[in-house]
């Protein structure tokens, strides 16, 4: 079981850097590095609400499950 993090194509679609979105939601860009590149190994829930609330999203449009 595999979960995948498509915040890249999400920050994508809404035309936002790492370093806006980072400063933002108030992580560092190397945390926000590690997440965006599937390195992460969790996510803290009020890490994830605000990168919803900035990119205007829901969780399942940045995580998604895949089977191995």
């Amino acid at each position: 079981m595999a979960i995948i993090v498509n915040l890249d194509v999400v920050m994508a679609k809404r035309k936002i850097s790492a370093g806006e979105l980072s400063e933002k939601i108030g992580i560092t860009p190397a945390n926000l590095s590690i997440l965006k590149n599937n390195k992460a190994k969790a996510i803290r829930f009020s890490t994830l609400e605000e990168i919803c609330r900035v990119l205007q999203c829901q969780p399942g449009d940045i995580l998604e499950y895949t089977e191995d």
